[in-house]
């Protein structure tokens, strides 16, 4: 890990992350958990102040500990006991059935191995546990998924893995889940960047 992606990307994802735009598709997407919920891909923890209502515990991971440090403060905040772990979505330290609900905000764009990620996601699923996803990724319109395929390979060196051309529905199908809604669109801001997938899975 060289110094840009320990102290320079931490700070820039962070930053990213709290734009505007973003918060109500992340306020909606964490009211939806319930029970015990792990969420993927922590980050710097802006998801975690909003937990509350159904929610009773918060496991979250990261492989950044960089990240994770920054998630601590916001734990800290947190209305709910959390429980931080540095872990890979590809191979999670639970138990089968430990969750109720998995959230999944704007991660799936970069795990190296998404497939293996949400298979690992309905391992520790309790039965008809949910998948609760905002995600971003290939746009439906033509022409722009042509522009983030081929800015793809660029714009993941750029942006820790991130990938823009990753369709979410798919590959939630495609680990055994079964969606049971789903949204898609742009929201604001350019269109390679901002084609939202959102919804909810059955384990």
């Amino acid at each position: 890990m060289g110094f840009y992606a320990t102290c320079i990307l931490p700070h820039l994802l962070d930053l990213a992350m709290r734009q505007e735009v973003l918060a109500p598709y992340r306020r909606q997407a964490v009211a939806e958990a319930a029970g015990a919920v792990l969420e993927i891909g922590v980050g710097s923890g802006l998801n975690l102040p909003l937990y509350g209502g159904a929610a009773r515990r918060i496991c979250a991971i990261d492989p950044s500990p960089e990240l994770l440090r920054m998630a601590r403060k916001r734990a800290a905040g947190a209305r709910l006991p959390v429980r931080l772990v540095c872990a890979s979505a590809e191979a999670l330290p639970f138990r089968a059935g430990a969750f109720a609900t998995v959230v999944s905000t704007w991660t799936l764009c970069t795990i190296p191995d998404p497939r293996k990620a949400l298979r690992e996601m309905r391992r520790v699923l309790m039965p008809e546990g949910r998948l609760v996803f905002v995600e971003h990724g290939l746009a439906a319109q033509a022409g722009v998924a042509r522009w983030q395929r081929r800015l793809t390979p660029l714009w993941k060196h750029l942006a820790g893995g991130c990938r823009l051309d990753r369709r979410i529905d798919e590959l939630i199908g495609a680990a055994g889940f079964r969606i049971g809604a789903i949204e898609t669109g742009y929201i604001a801001g350019p269109k390679l960047m901002t084609f939202l997938y959102r919804g909810w899975a059955r384990a």
